[in-house]
């Protein structure tokens, strides 16, 4: 196992690093930046090292101060946790290339699913199922030959970024009269947002789910899923509720894109924690990307199949085979995450500030993944989710009944967060029923 590692983040994905390596009897070095030295998992940590000023691209995304890091505490590994560097292959490749295990894919497979173009011809190659395109990036002076694509395709269209990700780069076209200066639009975003002009076309599907398979591969042959997610609930593409398992899906479309992901693992020699992401309609899958890390939202699943996803990274990492196999996975219950963010919840502005008072709800079934303490402030400079609160029971009617008790007991003072829209939410009817597309809470919310 591996002795000691460098958690290359912050937040609550960093203290949730430090469990699991406590479990496993790894050491742990927090690096962290000038506003960031009273987190919590920089006080729990056996060692910590400041690697730089608030701003991320001096602190976080500082790949040289990071690799310093590791060698002066005489680390074997870095876990770059999710968002910042976890997907960055130049990251990955420098960490190797240092002598130090990186606690993710290889370099060259974060490059193949990082470019969207790429990871869609490579998942056709392995059998997944994907949304009807262009194949292939959009020529760039070929107006025929682009609105020939967009004629067999069939309108509406959405124009993606190649390198795009995080809701950015994409944009929906719904008559031909438009296509062309769409097109011109989105390069022009992509060149300045991602340094990659590059784009494609997709079908743009009108009120899609959004489904995901998580996935654990040692890249030694073995690899096994460990079922699906639903993350429709979203707002501006960025994800605010998750369940597991996603209700209502086609059984048998289900079980081939779960062996299809397991399949596209193998073939691609993939290492580590993924996930597979899909649009899901009218009983089809059809894949927009995959993540070569650990989600957000991977405690759901967690719930659900009692499957340790950080500790498997690890072991992993650290070259041992899975612990478990596929026949060994199974579905335990259901399970809700809502993500609380520090923002006002009609505006969805940040609110920084200092915590006066947290109270973290509990009971049976109830989880609470949180950086948070009374006298922490919570600092200006990075994204503004403070907690997940996570339930688990036995049925989704239960779970989600957990899950609105919860909400009412989770109590923060100093600062305000998104917890009156969550309990919105959870009262909804529809999303009671269960299976809303990704469109439902952007028209709810009367954006």
């Amino acid at each position: 196992m591996l002795e000691k590692i460098v958690i290359a983040n912050r937040g609550e994905i960093a203290l949730r690093i430090l469990r699991a390596c406590k479990e496993l009897d790894i050491k742990t070095v927090a690096v962290h930046s000038t506003a960031d030295r009273d987190l919590m998992h920089v006080r729990l940590a056996d060692e910590a090292v400041c690697i730089g000023p608030a701003p991320s691209p001096k602190s976080y995304l500082n790949i040289p101060a990071i690799i310093s890091a590791a060698e002066v505490t005489d680390s074997v590994a870095i876990h770059p946790g999710y968002g910042f560097l976890a997907e960055n292959a130049d990251f990955a490749e420098q960490v190797e290339r240092s002598g130090f295990a990186f606690i993710g894919p290889k370099a060259e497979t974060i490059r193949l699913m990082g470019d969207k173009v790429s990871a869609i011809e490579a998942m056709k190659k392995a059998g997944v199922p994907t949304v009807p395109g262009s194949d292939g990036p959009l020529p760039e002076d070929n107006p025929e030959r682009v609105h020939a694509i967009a004629k067999r395709i069939g309108y509406p269209v959405i124009i993606k970024a190649a390198a795009g990700g995080g809701g950015r780069g994409m944009r929906v076209v719904h008559s031909e009269a438009s296509l062309l200066n769409s097109i011109h639009v989105t390069r022009s975003e992509a060149a300045a947002a991602f340094g990659d002009d590059t784009v494609y076309m997709e079908k743009f599907l009108e009120n899609p789910r959004h489904v995901e398979v998580q996935v654990l591969a040692d890249g030694q042959g073995n690899a096994i899923h460990l079922y699906d997610r639903d993350c429709s609930l979203q707002r501006r593409h960025q994800k605010v509720v998750e369940e597991a398992p996603a209700p209502h899906l086609d059984p048998e479309a289900r079980a081939q894109v779960l062996q299809s992901c397991i399949d596209a693992c193998i073939k691609i020699g993939y290492r580590g924690a993924g996930t597979f992401e899909f649009l899901y309609e009218n009983g089809g899958f059809y894949f927009i990307e995959m993540n070569t890390r650990v989600q957000v939202e991977h405690p759901v699943t967690e719930m659900i199949t009692g499957v340790d996803i950080v500790k498997e990274q690890l072991r992993i990492a650290a070259g041992q085979p899975l612990s478990i196999k596929q026949e060994d996975v199974k579905i335990l219950g259901h399970s809700f995450e809502c993500r609380i963010n520090a923002e006002d919840p009609k505006t969805f502005l940040p609110c920084p500030g200092t915590v006066k008072y947290f109270h973290a709800p509990g009971g049976n079934g109830v989880r609470v993944d949180s950086h948070l303490y009374a006298g922490y402030s919570v600092p200006p400079h990075y994204d503004s989710l403070i907690a997940k609160l996570i339930t688990f029971a036995d049925d989704r009617e239960t779970a989600l009944i957990r899950m609105r008790n919860a909400l009412d007991e989770m109590l923060i003072d100093g600062i305000r967060s998104n917890i009156p829209l969550q309990q919105e939410i959870v009262r909804d009817k529809a999303f009671q029923e269960g299976g809303v597309n990704i469109h439902y809470l952007e028209k709810k919310l009367g954006l």
